[in-house]
């Protein structure tokens, strides 16, 4: 992998675990995958049924456990592995607490991250992975987390335009679209060399996109 630092993003069931770990394991990067389960956020289950009530602290508990994992991980030197790769990019702080938050809450969350991250390294290449909204409902459903069942289609709309906006004011990374609507990187080892040799390649800082 050309790159030292790559995070993989996406609106949730694009993709972004499974194809991060894939790429660990046959290239010998360092993985680093979101912690999100309810243990790790006890907010969140009680956020899928009660969003306006729980919003602000489940925000929060994820920027806490987002800034300690990539505190550690980023700042150890690893010599057993060739590079890193993240199965999210912290920025997503930002993309999913403006749509969760109200708008004086979203206000106070955004100085609390502008302050805690100003020091964490960006990625060499963000890569987001664009599926449409059936695609995703289809992941979530298939993998059966019970506290995601019940997301409209609607919330994963506004997200990814919330991660369409935030792609458009960027102008100091490399960004990387891959619409991967006619793949399986999963069950099809060719779509997956598809998707690997797309992000291995050099781009300049900016935003590119693919279908693949």
């Amino acid at each position: 992998m050309r790159y030292n630092y790559v995070a993989i993003e996406g609106t949730m069931g694009a993709g972004k675990t499974t194809l991060s770990t894939m790429i660990s394991n046959d290239l010998n990067g360092k993985l680093i995958l979101e912690e999100f389960e309810p243990d790790k956020n006890p907010f969140l289950a009680k956020f899928y049924e009660e969003p306006d009530k729980y919003a602000f602290q489940v925000e929060m508990t994820f920027l806490a456990l987002r800034f300690q994992q990539l505190k550690d991980k980023l700042g150890v030197l690893d010599l057993f592995h060739d590079f890193i790769i993240s199965d999210y990019y912290v920025a997503k702080s930002l993309i999913f607490s403006r749509e969760n938050l109200q708008p004086d809450e979203y206000d106070l969350f955004s100085r609390f991250f502008n302050i805690i991250f100003s020091n964490i390294p960006k990625p060499e290449l963000m890569v987001y992975l664009y599926l449409d909204v059936e695609h995703l409902q289809y992941n979530i459903h298939k993998r059966g987390r019970e506290y995601e069942q019940k997301i409209d289609d609607s919330y994963l709309e506004h997200l990814q335009q919330g991660y369409f906006d935030f792609i458009k004011q960027q102008s100091d990374m490399r960004i990387l679209i891959l619409d991967t609507n006619n793949i399986d990187f999963v069950a099809n080892k060719k779509d997956y060399y598809k998707v690997v040799e797309a992000i291995d390649q050099p781009y300049d800082v900016g935003i590119h996109r693919l279908v693949l």
